[in-house]
């Protein structure tokens, strides 16, 4: 890593724990920081913040006292979570500290250039994509931020030789000053987050904070079929590389006869693709332009895309059992997840849905359900959704108790050829603890029936 010298004997105030806090309270001691770390939870009960206290790093947990701003702090390191209404964030603002994710220390640290991957859809996907072509093309990448692994860790070890692909959520990208990626994409733009961010308007132009320090010599890959997106280039001194499924484009990513194409040249037909969905196409096409950028030949990316079935809880195929093939589709917390995983399989399906009341009703999902056959619902909302599909004209529809006992009841309803797929189209906080739990419970109840 650089061995910067911008933090030295400079109070730093990190507000929050989780793994991004712990590692950079860490890290900003290791680069000569006076830190003082900031989190919510008791020191009894927070094994994160007693091991940075053994470090010599002070450490005050229970609260988040506004009178901390009086402690002279030059810079506040923010867990991404917490919001700007917060009264440190609110307080640090007006007294004109300077707030900043983690994401932004990993970059100034790092002596590799990035790829970063933001959007409300498919970043996990297109992050894991990409990685998995540079690997294949021999390209050293590493993998970071958003999708699990805490971006400075990833940073204090990368080289010249690496590439960092990093997904980002909005949430970090508010909090970035000199973050700069080589390559930067926005896969989409949807209604998300509007709980933190307010409005419409500022989730995308957290959005757009990916690409507000690129210059003409870095890339930003867009969705060419969302207005919204595209808006965004317009602010960009990036040179500008769109992607389509719908149309065909002077220069980028698009679709033509059949294949993935990349400034007209064929790379790979589609039926040879094994990530089903017309949604994954989108990311197909932003990954294979990141890697085409970053010198990955066609062969490389077809070894990947032939072999890449999804990301785990994302439309992750599970099995293949009687002739019924199962995916586990667990991260679709949304309606409009669910929608595209619904949209992936032209064959008859059993849906498995339920979780989560937030109040809302699901009548988006009824030009969806044409092709199920069967709903097994589960969870505060299994009422809800049991609704929309006795309107949708579906008969077979039972109510379980979970997940775990879901998968048989939908396998008795099932026939060779069919689809059973889990697709909640909620979150799992009123059963499980996360929508991974929720999807490995899936899983191993498949397992079960072999």
């Amino acid at each position: 890593m650089k061995k910067i010298e911008t933090y030295r004997h400079k109070k730093i105030l990190v507000l929050g724990l989780a793994k991004s806090g712990v590692t950079a309270a860490a890290l900003l001691h290791k680069l000569g920081a006076f830190v003082t770390v900031n989190d919510k939870k008791p020191l009894s009960e927070n094994p994160e913040a007693q091991g940075l206290l053994e470090q010599g790093i002070k450490v005050i947990c229970g609260e988040h006292p506004v009178e901390l701003l009086e402690d002279g702090f030059e810079l506040i390191v923010k867990n991404p979570g917490i919001p700007y209404q917060n009264p440190i964030v609110e307080g640090a603002v007006k007294k004109g500290i300077p707030v900043i994710t983690e994401v932004e220390l990993a970059y100034q640290i790092s002596e590799a250039p990035f790829i970063g991957i933001t959007g409300t859809n498919g970043k996990t996907t297109t992050t894991t994509l990409i990685y998995e072509m540079l690997r294949e093309g021999q390209k050293q990448p590493l993998i970071a931020g958003n999708i699990g692994t805490v971006a400075s860790s990833v940073a204090e070890e990368a080289t010249e030789e690496n590439l960092i692909v990093i997904e980002l959520s909005s949430f970090q990208l508010m909090g970035v000053t000199t973050f700069n990626p080589k390559i930067a994409i926005i896969t989409n733009l949807y209604d998300a987050h509007l709980d933190y961010h307010g409005t419409r308007k500022e989730y995308t132009k957290a959005k757009a904070n990916i690409t507000k320090n690129q210059s003409e010599t870095e890339y930003l890959i867009v969705n060419a079929d969302q207005q919204e997106v595209m808006e965004i280039t317009k602010e960009s001194r990036a040179v500008i590389v769109p992607f389509s499924t719908t149309k065909l484009l002077s220069a980028g990513a698009d679709i033509r006869d059949g294949w993935i194409c990349f400034h007209g040249e064929q790379v790979m037909l589609i039926d040879d693709i094994a990530l089903p969905g017309v949604h994954n196409l989108e990311n197909i096409l932003a990954s294979m332009a990141a890697v085409k950028l970053s010198g990955v030949g066609n062969k490389d990316i077809q070894a990947v895309l032939r072999s890449f079935t999804g990301v785990k809880h994302r439309l992750q195929f599970v099995a293949e059992m009687d002739d019924r093939k199962f995916y586990n589709d667990s991260k679709a917390t949304n309606i409009l997840a669910t929608v595209k995983a619904l949209s992936a399989f032209n064959k008859p399906t059993i849906l498995l849905a339920g979780g989560l009341d937030r109040g809302n009703e699901f009548d988006e999902l009824k030009p969806y359900l044409k092709h199920v056959k069967a709903i097994v619902t589960f969870g505060q909302t299994a009422a809800k959704i049991e609704r929309v599909a006795a309107e949708s004209g579906i008969n077979l529809i039972k109510r379980v108790d979970n997940v775990e006992k879901a998968v048989p009841v939908a396998y008795r309803y099932s026939e060779p050829g069919d689809v059973i797929l889990l697709s909640p189209a909620c979150a799992s906080w009123d059963q499980y603890k996360t929508f991974e739990v929720r999807g490995d419970i899936f899983i191993d109840a498949v397992h079960k029936l072999k």
